[in-house]
Protein backbone atom coordinates (compact mmCIF):
# COMPACT_ATOMS: atom_id res chain seq x y z
CA UNK A 1 0.00 0.00 0.00
CA UNK A 2 1.01 3.47 -0.66
CA UNK A 3 1.62 5.44 2.70
CA UNK A 4 1.93 9.54 2.18
CA UNK A 5 3.42 11.22 5.46
CA UNK A 6 3.99 14.66 6.85
CA UNK A 7 6.55 16.19 9.57
CA UNK A 8 7.18 19.67 10.22
CA UNK A 9 9.38 19.63 12.72
CA UNK A 10 12.63 17.24 14.52
CA UNK A 11 10.35 16.11 17.20
CA UNK A 12 8.12 14.63 14.33
CA UNK A 13 11.08 13.38 11.98
CA UNK A 14 12.17 10.97 14.93
CA UNK A 15 8.39 9.67 15.36
CA UNK A 16 7.57 9.38 11.73
CA UNK A 17 11.11 7.47 11.21
CA UNK A 18 10.39 4.66 13.46
CA UNK A 19 6.90 4.44 12.23
CA UNK A 20 7.91 3.86 8.68
CA UNK A 21 10.32 1.21 9.92
CA UNK A 22 7.50 -0.26 11.51
CA UNK A 23 5.54 0.21 8.55
CA UNK A 24 7.68 -1.61 6.25
CA UNK A 25 8.34 -4.46 8.46
CA UNK A 26 4.69 -5.36 8.88
CA UNK A 27 3.57 -4.00 5.02
CA UNK A 28 6.54 -5.75 2.79
CA UNK A 29 5.04 -3.75 -0.25
CA UNK A 30 4.76 -0.59 1.10
CA UNK A 31 5.70 2.84 -0.94
CA UNK A 32 6.27 5.84 1.27
CA UNK A 33 6.62 9.52 0.37
CA UNK A 34 7.18 12.08 2.62
CA UNK A 35 8.07 15.33 4.14
CA UNK A 36 10.41 14.95 6.80
CA UNK A 37 14.10 15.18 7.87
CA UNK A 38 17.14 13.37 7.99
CA UNK A 39 15.55 10.51 10.10
CA UNK A 40 13.09 9.86 8.18
CA UNK A 41 15.02 10.13 4.60
CA UNK A 42 17.31 7.59 6.10
CA UNK A 43 13.85 5.37 6.53
CA UNK A 44 12.19 5.85 3.34
CA UNK A 45 14.26 8.24 0.93
CA UNK A 46 14.53 11.79 0.30
CA UNK A 47 11.78 13.49 1.59
CA UNK A 48 9.43 15.86 -0.90
CA UNK A 49 9.88 18.74 1.85
CA UNK A 50 12.84 18.78 4.26
CA UNK A 51 11.79 20.02 7.83
CA UNK A 52 14.75 22.80 7.45
CA UNK A 53 12.29 24.75 5.13
CA UNK A 54 9.39 24.35 6.73
CA UNK A 55 9.26 25.46 10.99
CA UNK A 56 8.52 28.97 11.69
CA UNK A 57 8.19 29.51 15.43
CA UNK A 58 5.75 32.18 16.78
CA UNK A 59 2.36 34.03 15.79
CA UNK A 60 4.36 36.73 14.31
CA UNK A 61 6.98 34.58 12.20
CA UNK A 62 3.97 32.93 11.01
CA UNK A 63 1.99 35.96 9.73
CA UNK A 64 5.41 36.84 8.25
CA UNK A 65 6.10 33.96 5.94
CA UNK A 66 2.02 33.15 5.25
CA UNK A 67 3.00 33.40 1.89
CA UNK A 68 5.50 30.82 2.21
CA UNK A 69 3.46 28.84 3.96
CA UNK A 70 0.61 29.23 1.32
CA UNK A 71 3.15 27.84 -1.09
CA UNK A 72 4.62 25.02 0.95
CA UNK A 73 0.24 23.88 1.15
CA UNK A 74 -0.65 24.15 -2.48
CA UNK A 75 3.10 22.34 -3.15
CA UNK A 76 1.81 18.98 -0.50
CA UNK A 77 -1.68 18.62 -2.17
CA UNK A 78 -0.46 18.51 -5.60
CA UNK A 79 2.19 16.01 -4.62
CA UNK A 80 -0.48 13.98 -2.57
CA UNK A 81 -2.74 13.94 -5.76
CA UNK A 82 -0.08 12.73 -8.15
CA UNK A 83 1.06 10.42 -5.53
CA UNK A 84 -2.60 9.16 -4.91
CA UNK A 85 -1.71 6.88 -0.96
CA UNK A 86 -4.06 4.50 0.50
CA UNK A 87 -3.45 6.49 3.55
CA UNK A 88 -1.90 10.33 4.68
CA UNK A 89 -0.23 10.26 8.27
CA UNK A 90 0.27 13.47 9.78
CA UNK A 91 2.33 13.79 12.65
CA UNK A 92 2.16 16.45 14.85
CA UNK A 93 2.94 20.28 13.09
CA UNK A 94 -1.15 21.03 13.81
CA UNK A 95 -0.91 24.27 12.32
CA UNK A 96 -0.10 22.99 8.53
CA UNK A 97 -1.72 19.34 9.24
CA UNK A 98 -4.97 20.01 10.43
CA UNK A 99 -5.60 22.45 7.34
CA UNK A 100 -4.12 19.88 5.29
CA UNK A 101 -6.51 17.06 7.29
CA UNK A 102 -9.24 19.33 6.20
CA UNK A 103 -8.74 19.05 2.49
CA UNK A 104 -7.80 15.53 2.22
CA UNK A 105 -10.62 13.86 3.61
CA UNK A 106 -12.85 16.52 1.65
CA UNK A 107 -10.90 14.60 -1.42
CA UNK A 108 -11.74 11.00 -0.44
CA UNK A 109 -8.31 10.32 1.10
CA UNK A 110 -8.27 8.07 4.75
CA UNK A 111 -6.19 10.43 7.54
CA UNK A 112 -4.48 9.17 10.23
CA UNK A 113 -2.86 11.80 12.87
CA UNK A 114 0.18 10.20 14.97
CA UNK A 115 0.59 12.67 18.34
CA UNK A 116 -2.33 14.90 19.19
CA UNK A 117 -2.34 18.69 18.84
CA UNK A 118 -2.13 20.08 22.16
CA UNK A 119 -5.72 21.08 22.31
CA UNK A 120 -5.31 20.42 26.33
CA UNK A 121 -3.24 23.30 25.38
CA UNK A 122 -5.10 25.77 23.37
CA UNK A 123 -7.43 26.09 20.65
CA UNK A 124 -9.53 23.36 22.12
CA UNK A 125 -12.10 24.08 19.35
CA UNK A 126 -10.17 22.38 17.09
CA UNK A 127 -11.22 19.48 18.32
CA UNK A 128 -13.98 19.75 16.35
CA UNK A 129 -11.71 19.38 12.86
CA UNK A 130 -10.42 16.10 15.00
CA UNK A 131 -13.66 14.91 14.39
CA UNK A 132 -15.04 15.30 10.89
CA UNK A 133 -11.20 15.01 9.04
CA UNK A 134 -8.94 12.55 11.21
CA UNK A 135 -10.08 8.62 11.13
CA UNK A 136 -7.81 7.76 13.76
CA UNK A 137 -6.02 9.64 16.13
CA UNK A 138 -2.82 8.26 18.37
CA UNK A 139 -1.86 10.36 21.49
CA UNK A 140 1.12 9.63 23.22
CA UNK A 141 1.08 11.79 26.22
CA UNK A 142 -1.24 9.40 29.35
CA UNK A 143 -3.46 12.30 30.43
CA UNK A 144 -4.76 13.05 26.43
CA UNK A 145 -6.75 9.60 26.49
CA UNK A 146 -9.04 10.96 29.20
CA UNK A 147 -9.23 14.87 27.60
CA UNK A 148 -10.63 12.66 24.97
CA UNK A 149 -12.65 10.18 26.23
CA UNK A 150 -14.62 13.61 28.27
CA UNK A 151 -15.25 15.06 24.80
CA UNK A 152 -16.81 11.65 23.37
CA UNK A 153 -13.46 11.25 21.02
CA UNK A 154 -12.33 7.73 20.86
CA UNK A 155 -8.27 7.59 20.34
CA UNK A 156 -5.08 5.46 20.26
CA UNK A 157 -3.07 5.12 23.71
CA UNK A 158 -0.36 2.49 23.63
CA UNK A 159 1.58 4.72 25.64
CA UNK A 160 4.79 7.26 24.55
CA UNK A 161 7.38 5.93 22.40
CA UNK A 162 10.22 7.85 23.28
CA UNK A 163 10.62 5.20 26.63
CA UNK A 164 11.89 2.12 24.05
CA UNK A 165 13.69 4.30 21.74
CA UNK A 166 15.57 5.68 24.37
CA UNK A 167 16.31 2.49 26.86
CA UNK A 168 17.18 0.54 23.65
CA UNK A 169 20.19 3.34 22.77
CA UNK A 170 20.88 3.22 26.53
CA UNK A 171 21.41 -0.38 26.30
CA UNK A 172 23.45 -0.15 23.22
CA UNK A 173 25.39 2.41 24.36
CA UNK A 174 26.15 1.75 27.84
CA UNK A 175 28.02 4.55 29.40
CA UNK A 176 29.51 5.46 32.56
CA UNK A 177 31.53 8.66 32.05
CA UNK A 178 28.56 11.90 32.64
CA UNK A 179 30.80 15.09 33.02
CA UNK A 180 29.75 16.44 29.66
CA UNK A 181 27.79 19.67 30.02
CA UNK A 182 24.97 20.44 27.09
CA UNK A 183 23.35 22.93 25.69
CA UNK A 184 20.61 22.28 23.44
CA UNK A 185 18.93 25.25 21.77
CA UNK A 186 16.29 24.22 19.70
CA UNK A 187 16.09 22.86 15.82
CA UNK A 188 14.89 25.67 14.43
CA UNK A 189 17.21 28.92 13.17
CA UNK A 190 15.08 31.21 14.57
CA UNK A 191 14.57 29.88 18.25
CA UNK A 192 18.19 29.11 18.22
CA UNK A 193 19.38 32.84 17.01
CA UNK A 194 16.90 33.74 19.64
CA UNK A 195 18.17 31.45 23.23
CA UNK A 196 22.06 30.28 22.14
CA UNK A 197 23.31 33.71 22.75
CA UNK A 198 21.19 33.80 26.69
CA UNK A 199 22.63 30.47 27.22
CA UNK A 200 25.99 30.84 26.51
CA UNK A 201 25.75 34.69 28.47
CA UNK A 202 24.52 32.73 31.57
CA UNK A 203 26.82 29.62 31.44
CA UNK A 204 29.63 31.88 30.85
CA UNK A 205 29.00 33.28 34.30
CA UNK A 206 29.50 29.29 35.79
CA UNK A 207 33.01 28.50 36.86
CA UNK A 208 32.22 25.55 34.30
CA UNK A 209 35.22 25.45 31.38
CA UNK A 210 33.52 23.53 28.59
CA UNK A 211 30.10 23.27 27.42
CA UNK A 212 28.95 21.46 24.11
CA UNK A 213 26.45 22.81 22.15
CA UNK A 214 23.72 20.61 20.14
CA UNK A 215 23.99 20.88 16.21
CA UNK A 216 20.35 20.38 14.97
CA UNK A 217 20.45 18.75 11.49
CA UNK A 218 19.59 20.93 8.63
CA UNK A 219 21.30 24.17 10.35
CA UNK A 220 24.96 24.97 8.73
CA UNK A 221 27.97 25.07 10.96
CA UNK A 222 28.30 28.45 9.70
CA UNK A 223 25.25 29.72 11.58
CA UNK A 224 26.37 28.61 14.94
CA UNK A 225 29.86 30.09 14.31
CA UNK A 226 28.43 33.33 13.71
CA UNK A 227 27.01 33.13 17.11
CA UNK A 228 29.52 30.95 19.09
CA UNK A 229 32.27 33.77 17.88
CA UNK A 230 35.62 31.58 18.75
CA UNK A 231 34.47 31.63 22.18
CA UNK A 232 36.61 28.41 23.05
CA UNK A 233 34.27 27.18 26.11
CA UNK A 234 31.77 26.33 23.94
CA UNK A 235 32.13 23.50 21.32
CA UNK A 236 29.72 22.72 18.79
CA UNK A 237 28.64 18.80 18.83
CA UNK A 238 28.11 17.39 15.41
CA UNK A 239 26.93 14.20 16.39
CA UNK A 240 23.43 12.78 17.48
CA UNK A 241 21.82 14.39 20.44
CA UNK A 242 21.33 10.91 21.91
CA UNK A 243 25.05 10.67 22.09
CA UNK A 244 25.63 14.05 24.16
CA UNK A 245 22.55 13.48 26.13
CA UNK A 246 24.62 9.65 27.21
CA UNK A 247 27.74 11.03 28.41
CA UNK A 248 26.17 14.48 30.24
CA UNK A 249 25.54 15.54 33.63
CA UNK A 250 23.49 18.62 33.38
CA UNK A 251 21.56 20.35 30.04
CA UNK A 252 20.35 23.64 29.38
CA UNK A 253 17.42 22.37 27.07
CA UNK A 254 14.83 24.64 24.78
CA UNK A 255 11.09 23.56 25.49
CA UNK A 256 10.12 20.74 23.57
CA UNK A 257 10.70 17.06 23.03
CA UNK A 258 14.29 17.55 24.11
CA UNK A 259 13.11 18.37 27.44
CA UNK A 260 11.46 14.77 27.61
CA UNK A 261 14.45 13.16 26.12
CA UNK A 262 16.98 14.73 28.37
CA UNK A 263 14.47 13.71 31.33
CA UNK A 264 14.59 10.20 30.06
CA UNK A 265 18.40 10.01 30.12
CA UNK A 266 18.21 11.08 33.93
CA UNK A 267 20.12 14.06 32.78
CA UNK A 268 19.25 17.24 35.51
CA UNK A 269 18.20 20.17 33.15
CA UNK A 270 16.94 23.67 33.15
CA UNK A 271 14.23 24.20 30.64
CA UNK A 272 14.90 27.70 28.80
CA UNK A 273 12.35 29.58 26.23
CA UNK A 274 12.81 33.09 24.81
CA UNK A 275 10.76 34.08 21.96
CA UNK A 276 9.44 37.67 19.90
CA UNK A 277 7.51 40.05 22.87
CA UNK A 278 4.78 40.20 20.32
CA UNK A 279 4.55 36.61 20.09
CA UNK A 280 4.86 35.98 23.91
CA UNK A 281 2.39 38.30 24.57
CA UNK A 282 -0.12 36.55 22.39
CA UNK A 283 0.73 33.06 23.78
CA UNK A 284 0.79 34.32 27.15
CA UNK A 285 -3.26 35.27 26.91
CA UNK A 286 -3.95 31.84 24.72
CA UNK A 287 -2.53 29.34 26.27
CA UNK A 288 -3.98 27.40 29.18
CA UNK A 289 -1.14 25.46 30.88
CA UNK A 290 1.21 26.13 33.72
CA UNK A 291 3.95 24.30 32.49
CA UNK A 292 6.33 24.25 29.03
CA UNK A 293 8.05 21.42 29.93
CA UNK A 294 6.50 17.91 28.96
CA UNK A 295 8.26 16.56 32.63
CA UNK A 296 6.53 18.96 34.21
CA UNK A 297 3.16 18.55 32.41
CA UNK A 298 3.26 14.69 32.67
CA UNK A 299 3.91 14.56 36.42
CA UNK A 300 1.81 17.67 37.45
CA UNK A 301 4.44 19.46 39.25
CA UNK A 302 7.69 21.48 38.80
CA UNK A 303 10.45 17.90 38.33
CA UNK A 304 12.67 20.77 36.20
CA UNK A 305 13.10 24.48 36.49
CA UNK A 306 11.44 26.91 34.02
CA UNK A 307 12.79 29.92 32.66
CA UNK A 308 10.59 31.01 30.53
CA UNK A 309 10.81 35.05 28.57
CA UNK A 310 11.97 37.75 30.80
CA UNK A 311 13.36 35.08 33.72
CA UNK A 312 15.14 33.51 30.86
CA UNK A 313 17.78 35.92 31.73
CA UNK A 314 21.96 35.40 32.04
CA UNK A 315 22.05 35.70 36.24
CA UNK A 316 19.06 33.21 36.47
CA UNK A 317 21.00 30.42 34.04
CA UNK A 318 23.87 30.82 35.94
CA UNK A 319 22.43 30.18 39.11
CA UNK A 320 20.05 27.53 37.65
CA UNK A 321 23.05 25.77 36.08
CA UNK A 322 24.82 26.18 39.88
CA UNK A 323 21.94 24.60 41.74
CA UNK A 324 22.18 21.66 39.29
CA UNK A 325 25.43 20.71 40.58
CA UNK A 326 24.18 20.40 44.24
CA UNK A 327 23.76 16.80 45.27
CA UNK A 328 20.30 17.65 47.22
CA UNK A 329 18.67 19.51 44.35
CA UNK A 330 19.73 16.53 41.27
CA UNK A 331 18.38 13.83 43.87
CA UNK A 332 15.29 15.37 43.99
CA UNK A 333 15.56 16.02 40.00
CA UNK A 334 15.85 12.43 39.38
CA UNK A 335 12.79 11.42 41.98
CA UNK A 336 10.64 13.15 39.40
CA UNK A 337 12.44 11.96 36.52
CA UNK A 338 11.52 8.19 38.04
CA UNK A 339 7.59 9.18 38.84
CA UNK A 340 7.56 10.48 34.92
CA UNK A 341 8.46 7.29 34.55
CA UNK A 342 6.19 5.30 35.94
CA UNK A 343 3.54 7.76 34.49
CA UNK A 344 4.52 7.37 30.77
CA UNK A 345 4.58 3.51 30.58
CA UNK A 346 1.92 0.97 29.77
CA UNK A 347 1.75 -2.73 29.55
CA UNK A 348 2.20 -2.02 25.56
CA UNK A 349 4.69 0.78 25.61
CA UNK A 350 7.54 -1.39 24.39
CA UNK A 351 5.87 -1.34 20.81
CA UNK A 352 4.33 1.48 20.31
CA UNK A 353 5.38 2.20 16.12
CA UNK A 354 4.53 -1.50 15.88
CA UNK A 355 0.75 -0.96 17.89
CA UNK A 356 0.44 1.94 15.67
CA UNK A 357 1.40 0.75 12.34
CA UNK A 358 -0.39 -2.40 13.07
CA UNK A 359 -3.42 -1.11 13.68
CA UNK A 360 -3.39 1.72 10.39
CA UNK A 361 -2.63 -1.34 8.22
CA UNK A 362 -5.79 -3.48 9.72
CA UNK A 363 -8.01 -0.30 8.84
CA UNK A 364 -6.96 0.18 5.34
CA UNK A 365 -7.06 -3.69 4.32
CA UNK A 366 -10.82 -3.11 6.40
CA UNK A 367 -11.06 0.02 3.57
CA UNK A 368 -9.70 -1.96 0.72
CA UNK A 369 -11.72 -4.99 1.41
CA UNK A 370 -15.37 -2.59 1.79
CA UNK A 371 -14.26 -1.36 -2.03
CA UNK A 372 -13.78 -4.90 -3.62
Amino acid sequence: MKYFIIAGEASGDLHGSHLIQSIKRIDTNAIVEHWGGDMMHEAAGPPLKHISELAFMGFWEVIKNINTIRGNFGLCKSQISTFAPDAIILIDYPGFNLRMAEWAKKQGYTIFYYISPQLWAWKSKRIEKIKRFVDRLFVILPFEKQYYAERNVDVSYYGHPLLKIIDDYKEENASDEKEVCAILPGSRKQEIAQLLPRMMAGAALTSIKTFYISKAPGVPRSFYASIINEDDRFHLFEGDSYELFNHSKLALVTSGTATLECALFNVPQVVCYYGSQLSYAIAKRLVNIEYISLANLIVGTEVVKELIQRDCSPQNIKTEIELLQQPTNRDKIHLGYSELRQKLKTSQTQDVPDLIASEIIDKLKVNNADNI
